[in-house]
């Protein structure tokens, strides 16, 4: 054997040395890779089931959100009604009070001229308490401020309406937004 078939078998050698050292690693590394295999697959599985409780909340939630809704717009269109209610019985005090407050002066200049009833006379004729309210006097009150009275009842059951109806308002703007923030 000549001197380059003697280099070239030292090539080859070397060649054939190096393609065994890779197949060594190669084999390592699938070892590996057959017991992490396992592992992996499950890891996915898992990773599936996760996945399909996931939806399965996602579709209660979803339920839970379009009940809430029904629930929320059946309160919306009570409450629009009770505010609408609410607003026609507001606006009827309140031309019963300007009715009232009309009367009122229509008879105060009257009310000076008028004489006291005689300790004799029907004080309740008029239908109305003849005391004034919550006073423990026994002085006769007169239809003028009987009518005050009754003016002052109606404006503050009108302003109690109003409050009232705001209240319904404001709680159904507020119902409209949770359901849109939990539409979303």
């Amino acid at each position: 054997m000549s001197g380059i078939a003697w280099l070239l078998e030292l090539v080859l050698l070397g060649l054939l040395g190096g393609v065994l050292f890779q197949a060594l690693r190669l084999e390592r590394a699938l070892g590996v890779l057959k017991r992490d295999r396992a592992s992996l697959e499950q890891l996915v599985a898992g990773f599936n089931a996760s996945t399909r409780q996931a939806e399965a909340g996602i579709e209660r939630l979803r339920g839970a959100a379009d009940g809430a809704g029904r629930v929320l717009a059946k309160q919306t269109e009570s409450a629009l009604s009770l505010k609408d209610d609410l607003s026609f019985l507001s606006e009827r005090a309140e031309r019963v009070a300007d009715r009232l407050e009309s009367v009122v002066r229509r008879t105060r200049p009257l009310a000076p001229e008028a004489k006291p009833a005689p300790a004799s006379a029907d004080v309740f004729a008029a239908g109305a308490p003849v005391m004034a309210r919550g006073k423990a006097t026994s002085t006769p009150v007169s239809p003028a401020e009987r009518l005050e009275n009754a003016v002052r009842r109606a404006r503050v059951t009108v302003a109690k309406a109003k409050q009232t109806s705001a209240k319904a308002k404001h709680v159904t703007a507020a119902d409209i937004r949770v359901a849109e923030a939990t539409a979303v």
